[in-house]
C-alpha cells in the first residue's frame, strides 16, 4: 500500500521503498510547501502529479542525470549558438518561463504544471531556491527552462521552446554556468530519450545519491546575470 503522508511533519519514507511500478513512486500526501519541497529535493524526492490526483512523491531508479561536461553539442547547435542572435538572461522571467512550461504540456501530454505547482515554485523562486534561465531573441521570450537549486545539484523541471533549439540553448548554459562555477549535476529526473541525446545517462539512485550530496552540499551558486548578457 502506498504510504500517505501528513502535512505535517515533513517527513518521507525510505527511498527503498519506492515502488518498481510505476518506477519510484514513493508517497501520496504531503504538501507544496517550500519547506516540503526543499526536503524533498534534498533526499532526492520530486513531485510529479496531474489535476485531480493527489500529491504524489518520486524518486526513480535509475535516475536520468547530465553532467555539465557531458553536454553534447551537435555542430547544428553550436552554429545557433554562435550565430542565432540568441541573448540570455536568468532569473528575469521565472513566472512567464513556468507559465510557457506548462502551456506546452497542457492538453495530450497531461497538465502535471498545475496552478498549485506553479505557485509552489513561484513561491520557492522568491525564496532563491528555484531558478530559471531564459533565452530571448529580438526582445520576445522564445525558450527557456527552470528548476531548483541547491548548492551546484541543479533539479530540472521542465524546459520549453518557441524556436528551434531555444530549450537546449538554455541547457547548454545552465550547463556551462554549472562548469565555471567548479563543476555540479543537472537532475534530469526520468528517462527520455531527448534528454539522452542531449547527453544525459541513466545512474543507480544509491549513486545519485551520493552525487546529491557532494553537489548540493557546496556553496549557492550565484544567479545574477546581466539581461544583456549573450550566448
Amino acid at each position: 500500500m502506498l504510504p500517505w503522508l501528513p502535512a505535517h511533519p515533513v517527513r518521507f519514507p525510505d527511498l527503498d521503498l519506492a515502488l518498481d511500478e510505476p518506477n519510484g513512486l514513493l508517497a501520496a500526501g504531503g504538501a507544496l510547501t517550500s519547506e516540503w519541497l526543499v526536503a524533498a529535493y534534498r533526499r532526492g524526492v520530486f513531485p510529479w502529479f496531474s489535476d485531480g490526483q493527489p500529491i504524489l512523491w518520486w524518486s526513480p531508479d535509475p535516475r536520468m542525470v547530465l553532467f555539465p561536461d557531458e553536454v553534447r553539442v551537435r555542430r547544428s547547435l553550436a552554429k545557433r549558438l554562435r550565430n542565432a542572435g540568441f541573448e540570455i538572461t536568468r532569473d528575469q522571467a521565472f513566472d512567464t518561463v513556468i507559465a510557457a512550461c506548462a502551456g506546452l504540456r497542457s492538453g495530450a501530454e497531461g497538465t502535471w504544471i498545475t496552478a498549485p505547482m506553479q505557485a509552489a515554485y513561484q513561491r520557492l523562486h522568491r525564496l532563491g531556491h528555484a531558478h530559471s534561465v531564459e533565452v530571448w531573441r529580438g526582445g520576445r521570450l522564445v525558450g527557456g527552462l527552470y528548476g531548483v537549486a541547491l548548492g551546484h545539484a541543479f533539479f530540472g523541471e521542465s524546459m520549453f521552446s518557441r524556436e528551434s533549439d531555444a530549450s537546449k540553448v538554455a541547457l547548454v548554459h545552465l550547463a556551462r554556468h554549472l562548469q565555471a562555477s567548479g563543476g555540479g549535476l543537472i537532475d534530469c529526473q526520468m528517462h527520455t530519450p531527448h534528454l539522452a541525446s542531449l547527453g544525459g545517462r541513466d545512474i543507480a539512485r544509491d549513486r545519485f545519491l551520493v552525487y546529491l550530496e557532494q553537489y548540493a552540499g557546496k556553496p549557492a551558486l550565484s544567479w545574477a546575470l546581466p539581461p544583456s548578457s549573450s550566448e
